[in-house]
């Protein structure tokens, strides 16, 4: 699809890298420059260096990294034209359609083509996708690119309403892949498509819960079976590396936190016990001072030193052979959970018996 030379060439689609929220896609085209806020490059510069290379600007405000185009790294920095798929789903839907390389596979909603290059890279030169897409001006944008990255004998792309006109293939692909506002409406001509004598699948990819029931009941009269829904969220992990303490530090930590916070009790119960034995009522003032010294205990409290927490423990025996520091890997999950992108719902496609007939004597 691109190049897999060693080293950035002239006409190359590389991928700049700046931060992992800045990422972008760059024709080296020698005599223009690339400006950003971590410097400034020229484009001849980047030629001739091995692809992976750290760069730093001319004018030393920072670096970037030239990367080799991936379909994964294409889908972070390629340009937004509609809605995209991301890796989570994209991985999810490639494994459940079975498409493996050798598959002819119908995709229905080019949009920015970020599905496409990930399905053409899987399918390989021996298999082949039918992309098709309603708007005109998407469907020539991404004809462009395709043929930019190599890609022609691979991806056939059609400027299609497949909703009303069905697709230009029949009995041939293993797999279809509607990313449609009503799929429904191109169930019957996906199941002319699918090949007859041999089990195939379709996934639609939808954002409401309405279309996923009008999906549903589609599937269900043009005779498909193992309806299924998903929905794919992340849940990131944060890894950290802490240094191992032996026993006897671990135990002193904990005492010295168990110390600490007994004191504190212990204020607080004199605290109380003498507010008890105080017959005068407050007076406004009082209180106020009283609510904001009590403000500040329940911060003192809350507030925990992260030193008091022991590192992980280990018996000071298994590291004294080892010349260096031990770190020691540990993860965290993240409570915050990725948002919801749509919801995929598959079914398989089983031919039916041929009918047989018995000849009476």
């Amino acid at each position: 699809m691109w190049s897999t030379a060693r080293d950035v060439a002239e006409g190359d689609l590389v991928i700049i890298w700046q931060t992992r929220e800045l990422i972008q896609p760059l024709l080296i085209t020698p005599g223009k420059d690339l400006n950003s806020r971590f410097g400034y490059y020229r484009h001849s510069d980047l030629v001739g260096i091995p692809y992976g290379s750290k760069v730093g600007s001319r004018n030393g405000k920072g670096f970037i990294h030239v990367l080799r185009p991936t379909p994964e790294l294409w889908t972070m920095a390629l340009p937004h034209r509609t809605q995209i798929l991301y890796l989570a789903d994209i991985a999810f839907i490639t494994s459940w359609l079975d498409i493996k390389r050798g598959s002819r596979v119908i995709e229905a909603g080019t949009g920015s083509g970020s599905f496409s290059h990930s399905v053409a890279r899987t399918i390989g030169s021996v298999g082949h996708l039918w992309s098709y897409e309603f708007h005109e001006a998407r469907a020539n944008k991404a004809k462009e690119e395709f043929s930019l990255h190599g890609m022609t004998d691979i991806v056939t792309l059609t400027h299609r309403n497949v909703c009303k006109d069905g697709f230009t293939v029949e009995d041939t692909v293993d797999a279809v892949f509607l990313d449609l506002p009503a799929p429904w409406d191109a169930i019957e001509h996906a199941k002319k498509a699918l090949k007859k004598n041999t089990p195939t699948r379709i996934c639609c990819f939808s954002p409401c819960m309405e279309q996923v029931l009008r999906t549903v009941n589609a599937l269900n009269d043009s005779g498909f079976t193992d309806i299924t829904m998903f929905e794919t969220l992340l849940r990131p992990h944060e890894v950290h590396q802490i240094s191992p303490l032996p026993v006897t530090q671990a135990i002193e930590k904990l005492r010295k936190s168990e110390q600490k916070r007994e004191e504190k009790r212990q204020h607080q119960i004199a605290r109380s016990s003498k507010r008890k034995r105080d017959d005068f009522p407050e007076t406004d003032a009082d209180n106020a001072g009283g609510k904001r010294l009590r403000t500040q205990e329940s911060a003192e409290e809350e507030d925990v030193d992260i030193r008091d927490i022991p590192d992980a423990v280990v018996n000071p025996a298994q590291f004294a052979n080892q010349p260096s520091p031990i770190k020691m890997s540990v993860s965290k999950a993240s409570p915050d959970v990725r948002g919801h992108t749509s919801y995929l719902t598959f079914a398989r496609l089983v031919p039916t018996a041929p009918s047989s007939t018995t000849n009476q004597e």
